[in-house]
């Protein structure tokens, strides 16, 4: 990968993916209004089909720190085979955010 002014840049590792993932998990379990946002993209990821759909906007709604996180899934997805967030051990974790959030109003 390379930026926009031509310098190399290595693609996030699997230990940078997980700890994307990780904090991500984190702040979905929070309060807070964009909470919802982040529970979109983790589900639209785990199971869109079944769990909804991931808005490209929420990106802009949530804090820079968090949608940065969001796009390092996304670009380590992007250079790898599919993963999924079991793939770092994070079932349990998920279930329990579809427990959570699946009747929860959007």
């Amino acid at each position: 990968m390379t930026t926009s002014d031509g310098r190399l840049v290595a693609p996030p590792t699997y230990e940078d993916a997980g700890g994307a993932l990780d904090r991500l998990i984190g702040h979905a379990r929070g309060d807070h209004g964009g909470a919802r946002r982040i529970v979109d993209f983790l589900f639209a990821w785990w199971n869109g089909p079944d769990l909804g759909h991931f808005p490209v906007m929420h990106l802009v709604n949530v804090d820079r720190a968090i949608a940065r996180d969001m796009i390092l899934i996304m670009t380590y997805l992007a250079e790898t085979d599919v993963w999924y967030a079991d793939a770092w051990g994070r079932r349990a974790d998920m279930e329990g955010l579809i427990d959570r959030w699946r009747d929860a109003p959007s």
